[in-house]
């Protein structure tokens, strides 16, 4: 017999160690095109495109449901939510939403479904797996950006032509304060210790960062590219890092990405994507962030560490929504 032999003992801790050092992303990055009525899936290790699903008309909000097994994709044009199943790409059921879904929110729970119906100046709270609405909550002019606070408590919907930031108790389903902000605002993002929500004003071209305790704005955070007009610069989707270091922020037809420093609220840095960059998603490392560029029909691939595009990945028309799967 070798000497040499390994024993069953140490080969198994050899091989459990091995397994550990191996990278893990299978991720899978799930993006919705407004105008192809479809979502194309994008695996995160090859950064390839490895399937386009079909949707209901005029895809928009979308998100991963809690265990990674169903996807939710607001079809604004069919009034409906479509669920699809993320391992056959089929449509399995589909959800009640309201008049126009453009963004919903889900519960850290995963249930209710918390959903802005842009032509019915309404939030629709819905119960997912009963498919029934829980509430209607009447907000202000065209609600778009849907914001939910770590603990589940508070709901933030922003409206674009009130040009308010709604904040709702998710227990009574009544507004109990409106934050005046510039605008047209589109996204609402709370920091990771709920502390502070940023809302982006796509028309003000500001995003003003507020106090969630006191609901005054703290911060409004301007924008200035070299050669690039006031005018193309329009804040929409907004992201935090989990440590609360930094902000990114989309800046639509003005094809750049700002980088943020979330505590002196300074711009770091203009990251060059596609064309009329819209919304954003990270990976769950955080490691990557994709963009998505609606008039450019791409996504763009920034590496988070070095600030830096990395990749475009082509997908369908218009892509508007982004949502990543850790499985």
């Amino acid at each position: 017999m070798s000497r040499h032999r390994i024993r069953p003992a140490r080969a198994a801790a050899l091989a459990a160690a091995l397994l550990a050092a191996a990278p893990a992303h299978a991720a899978t990055v799930y993006v919705s095109n407004e105008k192809g009525n479809s979502v194309s899936v994008i695996d995160v290790d090859t950064l390839k495109v490895t399937a386009t699903w079909p949707v209901g008309r005029r895809p928009r909000g979308i998100a991963v449901g809690k265990d990674g097994s169903l996807l939710y994709v607001c079809a604004s044009d069919d009034d409906r939510i479509d669920v699809v199943d993320t391992k056959t790409g089929k449509i399995v059921r589909s959800l009640r939403s309201g008049p126009d879904p453009e963004q919903f929110i889900a519960h850290p729970s995963g249930n209710p479904l918390y959903v802005a119906n842009e032509d019915d100046s309404q939030v629709t709270v819905l119960d997912i797996e009963k498919n029934k609405v829980l509430a209607e909550v009447p907000v202000g002019v065209e609600p778009e950006g849907m914001g939910l606070s770590p603990d589940g408590s508070i709901l933030v919907n922003t409206s674009e032509t009130t040009n308010m930031a709604h904040f709702i108790d998710t227990k009574t389903f009544q507004v109990i304060d409106n934050v005046l902000v510039d605008a047209r605002p589109r996204f609402a993002e709370f920091s990771r210790d709920g502390k502070w929500l940023w809302v982006s004003a796509e028309v003000g071209g500001t995003v003003s960062v507020i106090d969630v305790e006191t609901r005054k704005v703290v911060k409004k955070i301007t924008f200035k590219i070299p050669g690039v007009t006031d005018e193309q610069i329009q804040p929409v989707g907004v992201r935090l890092t989990m440590d609360g270091t930094k902000a990114f922020v989309a800046l639509g037809p003005a094809n750049r990405v700002a980088v943020v420093d979330a505590r002196s609220y300074e711009v770091q840095k203009y990251l060059p994507v596609g064309q009329r960059v819209w919304q954003l998603a990270f990976t769950p490392d955080q490691k990557l962030l994709f963009t998505t560029n609606g008039t450019s029909n791409d996504v763009s691939v920034i590496d988070v560490e070095a600030l830096k595009v990395t990749k475009s990945i082509p997908v369908g028309l218009l892509p508007w929504g982004v949502a990543i799967s850790p499985q």
